[in-house]
């Protein structure tokens, strides 16, 4: 199973941003899907999930009213976007895939596949 994440850049403080992790080698629609992301001098942190059917999404307090994650299985994507950004989303955001039909782990342990992360960097 490969991830391959994308969609970050340079925006300025109240812009906009949407990842993208497209999933491949094996079926989508089997895993939940979490975003995670890491800010520099920082330990990573958990920011999104989906489960496997876009029923149940999940944030953590960060994104909540900002952030939106969904998923399109037929395109084996799921998306995060990212409104009002400040500087203290700058980070390399991961997305992370395992198998279930349950609720998105909020721990990155609990996940089997990553991507390779892309960079968000906002300027004040």
């Amino acid at each position: 199973v490969q991830l391959q994440a994308s969609g970050g850049g340079l925006v300025q403080a109240g812009g906009s941003l949407r990842l993208s992790c497209t999933v491949s080698g094996s079926t989508f629609s089997d895993f939940a899907v979490g975003w995670f992301r890491q800010a520099p001098g920082k330990e990573r942190e958990y920011v999104a999930g989906i489960s496997w059917s876009g029923g149940a999404t999940d944030y953590a307090d960060s994104g909540k009213g900002r952030f939106v994650i969904s998923r399109d299985n037929a395109k084996n994507t799921v998306y995060l976007q990212k409104n009002r950004l400040t500087p203290e989303d700058t980070a390399v955001y991961y997305c992370a895939a395992y198998r279930s039909s349950g609720f998105p782990h909020r721990h990155g342990s609990g996940y089997d596949y990553w991507g390779q992360g892309t960079l968000v960097t906002v300027s004040s």
